[in-house]
């Protein structure tokens, strides 16, 4: 028979760690709209799942100066468990502990859990609020982040990474969500940025408040860091579940299929999409119309909105969408669209996800500010995810497709397996105005009428070149199809290519135009 001792001074142990900083703490970080380390993973994972370990590490006392108390679980939550039944590991930092600041042991800590997921080949989930580096403990405080960046890049492509910051994020600490594949935040708790308002007010003499510098808005709308926006934890929690259940476990397997409500809508196409190419619409509409019902999730809404991306599900199995988006920008290509299409559309081939591009594009988003901005280098980030992924890639073109960025949307040359087309789809180097400008300046010029002279130009050339027709005859366009053929061809397609196994030929990695 054991001494009962022993079983009260374990349970008592539990206890003390369960508390964290103790109930005050736990009470203020209740107050300032947040929940505990422990209340957010019990959100995250399926009822009584969760298995904690290093439950009673601490932080050594008197090793890096005069703390004279361990810190208990040295202020993170690390573990694993299940969602929606299928295995994930992840840690949360505690708050309420020495405000989740990150020491050797709580860097180990987590350290060891991502060995633990990248062994186990199961997604990694990261739960961020902390205050920065443990300043008493130094350079070893530092240096624990070294060892999260190493083991978030190994990582990257081997298995989901999902960032979530629900509180401050500060310092070196931003890369790691950095790293991540997706970074979720919340609105009115979550901050991240490099340099804090204090020093950007000694160093530029600019008052900037901490939500105006690194809120979740702000990287929403103009970094791009953020990918995701929710107004509390436990939605946040939640839409992570949400995006889980897209996603496989790692790259050896595919994604999870799963029933949904498979309605065909595409007849609706014609009334969504105008035939006049200078008329915008919303291509949220035309997504809806082909994939299952209430399945699209888009990924960073708020950010380049001149292009679409996000998952779906097409008769329960997932796809990638990247869409021009006509009602912003019309719909071009320019830096923030080619890096956001781009980075996810690299996700997707890492994880076995085909890829689904709506094309109505116009070209590159012109000007002097996008060329010193970097759009050529940009731009090619575009070019290279698309030629480099090798899942199944299928391409619909449904009105414009100019220039280079019909080259960049996937074009069948670039490697898309099957290139579709409507019938108002024009397919050339510029538009009908554009190119009777050049070809026929002269000729416009002497006319007696030149507008008249020039839309009458313009018709011939629309005539005979902007048709998907004369694609289709050179090979580029693999079908014209109607609008209201569309999902059961591209249904039919994705079910074609569902076993397409491309070989490369072998080499350590290719050298993206970062």
């Amino acid at each position: 028979m054991w001494n009962v001792e022993h079983r009260e001074e374990l349970l008592g142990r539990r206890r003390k760690a369960a508390e964290g900083g103790g109930f005050a703490r736990i009470k203020k970080q209740h107050d300032s709209g947040k929940l505990t380390a422990r209340e957010r993973l019990q959100i995250l994972f399926d009822e009584g799942s969760f298995v904690e370990i290093c439950g009673f590490r601490e932080a050594r006392p008197n090793v890096y100066g005069d703390r004279k108390v361990s810190v208990p679980g040295d202020g993170v939550v690390v573990g694993y468990g299940t969602v929606d039944g299928r295995l994930v590991y992840a840690s949360s930092e505690d708050f309420t502990v020495s405000g989740g600041s990150l020491g050797e042991i709580h860097s180990k800590k987590i350290c060891q859990v991502m060995d633990a997921a990248m062994n186990a080949k199961a997604p990694f989930v990261s739960i961020n609020d902390s205050g920065g580096a443990r300043i008493d403990e130094g350079v070893c405080a530092l240096s624990g982040y070294s060892g999260m960046f190493l083991r978030n890049t190994r990582m990257s492509g081997v298995v989901p990474q999902i960032a979530v910051v629900l509180g401050p994020c500060a310092g070196g600490a931003c890369y790691s969500p950095a790293i991540c594949d997706f970074v979720f935040m919340t609105r009115k708790t979550s901050k991240m940025f490099i340099t804090g308002p204090a020093v950007i007010r000694t160093v530029t003499r600019e008052e900037i408040t901490p939500e105006e510098l690194g809120g979740a808005e702000v990287h929403a709308k103009v970094s791009g860091v953020n990918h995701f926006v929710y107004d509390d934890d436990e939605s946040c929690l939640k839409g992570v579940r949400r995006l889980l259940s897209f996603l496989p476990q790692n790259n050896r397997q595919d994604p999870p299929v799963m029933a949904g409500e498979a309605v065909d809508e595409s007849h609706r196409l014609e009334e969504i999409v105008p035939d006049n190419p200078r008329r915008a619409y919303d291509v949220h509409r035309v997504i809806e119309a082909l994939v299952d019902k209430g399945s699209f999730l888009e990924v960073q809404e708020r950010f380049a909105r001149n292009v679409v991306v996000g998952f779906c599900r097409l008769d329960g199995h997932v796809l990638g969408i990247v869409a021009n988006q006509p009602s912003s920008l019309a719909g071009t290509l320019d830096v923030d669209a080619s890096d956001k299409a781009s980075r996810f559309i690299r996700f997707c081939d890492c994880f076995n996800i085909p890829i689904f591009s709506l094309v109505d594009v116009s070209g590159y988003f012109p000007g002097v500010k996008q060329e010193h901005a970097g759009i050529i280098r940009h731009g090619a980030k575009l070019l290279y995810a698309y030629s480099e992924a090798t899942v199944p890639k299928v391409t619909l073109i449904m009105r414009k497709a100019y220039g280079g960025a019909y080259i960049a949307m996937n074009s069948k040359k670039m490697g898309a397996d099957l290139v579709f087309a409507w019938p108002i789809a024009e397919i050339a180097v510029m538009g009908a105005e554009g190119a009777v400008e050049i070809m026929n300046r002269r000729e416009i010029a002497a006319a007696d009428d030149p507008d008249a002279k020039r839309d009458e130009l313009a018709a011939e050339y629309t005539k005979k070149h902007l048709n998907p027709y004369f694609a289709a005859a050179n090979g580029l366009v693999d079908e014209v199809i109607l609008p209201e053929e569309t999902r059961s061809r591209i249904a039919q397609a994705f079910e074609a290519l569902r076993d397409k196994l491309v070989e490369l030929p072998w080499k350590k990695h290719g050298n993206i135009p970062l």
